[in-house]
């Protein structure tokens, strides 16, 4: 009688327990089904189906997150920027000024490439409150034509970027870096008289009887490297805390191309979408 009544309370006791720990299982199912998953912008689109995407652009525009999102996303050395992309939406070239009017800026239409003219997922390392880029995809050729006719090739990069950031970003902030800018073309390039910085030949054969050492032919004729240097400011409109994803607006000016040195660059501004995430 005494063991059935000890077999009783073990029973009792282990069904209690067993009780208490599928309740705290269930407990702890209900909490985490209830936590927000957090969701970045930029996954939103790698979902995305093939049909969806091609020949719509798509590709070419930035992650966007909801103007309703005002956080703000502490930043500290030893941290990084990453998934960076500038998406150009406006073009503007300094074309020279006439007697009657002064030079200035014009609107253009990009007519090359059609739908892949952004600078993405570009990454650097903060250090003493400085931003320095260190890669990505961080410089696109883009020609663009002004309402009179001209073809302005450049190179819309944001190679070497390097800018000073504040201790958060947030709305409002906005940050200013000077950028590299590369050659449209390398120097193995040809042009249809056959000259090139390391290959082909300096003078074109029909220009030799006119003197090859007169200083416009030499221009015209002798390729050089022209690297050139542009200012880019980030303007921040809306922050994620939850995903330290921020994104805004850009404006770029930078040199046009100089076909090696052969002709005067012009000053091109560049605006569009910003993207980006703390790593």
């Amino acid at each position: 009688m005494t063991f059935n009544l000890s077999s009783q309370n073990f029973t009792a006791t282990l069904i209690m327990r067993i009780r208490s720990f599928l309740a705290f299982v269930i407990s702890i199912c209900i909490t985490f089904a209830f936590v927000p998953v957090k969701t970045f912008a930029f996954s939103e689109r790698g979902n995305a189906q093939f049909t969806d995407v091609v020949n719509t652009g798509k590709a070419n525009d930035c992650p966007t997150l909801d103007s309703s999102l005002i956080g703000s996303i502490s930043l500290s050395n030893g941290d990084s920027l990453k998934g960076i992309c500038m998406h150009p939406t406006e073009v503007y070239v300094k074309v020279p000024g006439t007697k009657r009017k002064a030079a200035e800026f014009v609107s253009t239409k990009i007519i090359s490439p059609r739908n892949n003219t952004t600078v993405t997922e570009v990454y650097g390392d903060i250090d003493s409150g400085t931003f320095t880029e260190k890669g990505g995809i961080d410089f696109q050729l883009i020609t663009v034509l002004t309402p009179g006719g001209l073809e302005v090739p450049f190179a819309f990069s944001a190679k070497d970027l390097t800018a000073d950031l504040p201790s958060s970003i947030q709305p409002g902030t906005e940050v200013s870096g000077s950028t590299f800018t590369p050659n449209y073309r390398t120097g193995d390039f040809l042009d249809p008289k056959a000259r090139a910085k390391n290959t082909g030949v300096e003078y074109a054969q029909g220009l030799v009887a006119l003197g090859g050492d007169d200083e416009e032919l030499a221009k015209e004729n002798i390729k050089v490297d022209v690297n050139g240097t542009g200012v880019i400011t980030l303007s921040i409109n809306n922050v994620d805390s939850d995903t330290d994803e921020f994104a805004g607006t850009f404006e770029a000016i930078q040199p046009s191309d100089t076909d090696m040195g052969s002709k005067d660059p012009l000053d091109v501004k560049i605006i569009g979408e910003l993207y980006g995430r703390k790593a």
